[in-house]
């Protein structure tokens, strides 16, 4: 160890105490990084950790994504239901002021009365319903 002036004298006693204290200090950090290093189980832990709060970050992200994709959609459902119900209520009141649903109340309150007065044509229709429903039946089991 030679001096640093280049003077070639002998160091004194305390550079070089100096110097042996900091080459150990400098020493216990090379070997507690080596001992880290080799320490598989506590680096294990330190990536399972690493890991967990990785998988946490990404499930918030998608938790709002998903969140933001809903609420999108509500609102979007919620317009479309706000214009169906508009076009609904216009095409009801177009059907009141063209008087189209009185007539056919109108209707239906005659063929109501009709037939109540005079069953026997609604009973003449309904027998011949069923009369062509059980020859239809005949003529089918007959071609099996």
């Amino acid at each position: 160890m030679s001096d640093k002036n280049g003077s070639g004298a002998k160091p004194d006693v305390e550079a070089l105490r100096e110097e042996i204290k900091q080459t150990r200090a400098e020493l216990g950090e090379t070997v507690q990084a080596l001992a880290a290093k080799a320490d598989v189980k506590a680096r294990a832990k330190e990536q399972v950790e690493q890991t967990k709060a990785n998988v946490r970050a990404q499930l918030h992200d998608a938790t709002d994504r998903v969140r933001e994709a809903a609420t999108t959609a509500a609102s979007a459902a919620t317009d479309k239901v706000r214009a169906a119900t508009t076009q609904a209520e216009l095409k009801v009141a177009e059907v009141r002021d063209s008087g189209a649903l009185d007539k056919a109340q109108d209707k239906a309150l005659v063929a109501r009365e009709q037939v109540r007065r005079n069953p026997v044509p609604f009973a003449a229709v309904l027998a011949a319903g069923v009369a062509l429903v059980g020859i239809i039946l005949i003529v089918r089991g007959r071609r099996k």
